[in-house]
């Protein structure tokens, strides 16, 4: 039975859900629609939930959603700060507070993404956990779309053996450590109250031999490579341009990925386009 916090919190998703339109998203609306603004199943997708849980969300079914999934929700929903606050409190959660990594999008800054579909984009927080990932970057990025923060953090895939599509030498893996290994030492300076942070490095300290020597030896690194080389199970071999952009005012990066004009990454990466939009069934604006 729901009680007077949760349904306020399923009639504030239902509320917002409804004033966001495809559009809005990227998508385009696709025949006609009983619903106003995003469908469910949409929204599910993009905020990389359960459509069940959605469902009992928005049925005041469902007890003390997490900080991490109302996050994601505030994100897929275009939410201001305020609004996103307004959501937490609902839940019965603390807004995220100064001493917290960011994690919520700017609406520009998700607008922007929204409009590069032909190339593969991530946001990344100051900790490198991938928090936002168009089609294309889902679909070349298996990371992007893991079901727990940490999957979704670059330094606990590397270090912890997960899969990847980057392919790397032996030199350029080690390059690669280092700066994540520097890049989360940075992190834990300006947000040591940041408690996934804390308990990130920790376990990772206590789980790899490798980050403890990196973490132990304050190592100077260098910046990623911003050429980089991927190898697909479906297109193939791929060798893209990566920008790292910072987001102003805030610690939050846009990665993008881009192909030389005319090369064979720039058609393979045309082709996983194409797999993209049939893997996850929906269409994007052009």
């Amino acid at each position: 039975m729901a009680t007077t916090a949760t349904s306020e919190l399923a009639a504030c998703l239902r509320s917002c859900r409804e004033r966001v339109g495809p559009s809005d998203v990227g998508l385009v609306a696709g025949g006609q629609r009983r619903v106003r603004g995003l469908r469910r199943e949409e929204l599910a997708h993009l905020a990389g939930v359960s459509m069940d849980y959605l469902t009992r969300l928005e049925q005041g079914r469902a007890l003390h959603p997490s900080a991490s999934v109302l996050g994601a929700l505030a994100r897929a929903l275009r939410l201001s700060d305020i609004e996103r606050d307004h959501l937490f409190r609902l839940a019965d959660q603390p807004p995220p507070g100064p001493g917290a990594i960011a994690t919520h999008i700017p609406a520009s800054v998700q607008r922007l993404m929204d409009r590069l579909t032909d190339v593969p984009v991530l946001i990344t927080t100051a900790a490198r956990e991938i928090i936002a990932a168009n089609l294309l970057a889902q679909a070349l990025f298996p990371e992007a779309s893991a079901p727990s923060r940490r999957e979704r953090t670059l330094a606990w895939r590397r270090f912890m053996g997960l899969h990847s599509s980057r392919v790397l030498t032996a030199d350029e893996l080690g390059d690669d450590e280092a700066i994540l290994v520097a890049e989360l030492q940075t992190a834990l300076s300006r947000y040591p109250a940041d408690d996934y942070l804390a308990a990130l490095v920790s376990d990772l300290r206590g789980d790899s031999v490798r980050f403890e020597q990196l973490w132990t030896s304050h190592e100077l690194a260098g910046r990623h490579a911003h050429q980089k080389r991927f190898r697909h199970p479906q297109v193939g071999p791929l060798t893209l341009d990566c920008d790292d952009l910072s987001v102003d005012g805030s610690d939050l990066h846009i990665v993008v990925f881009t192909a030389a004009p005319r090369s064979p990454s720039e058609e393979a990466l045309a082709l996983l386009g194409a797999i993209g939009l049939q893997r996850f069934g929906v269409e994007h604006c052009s």
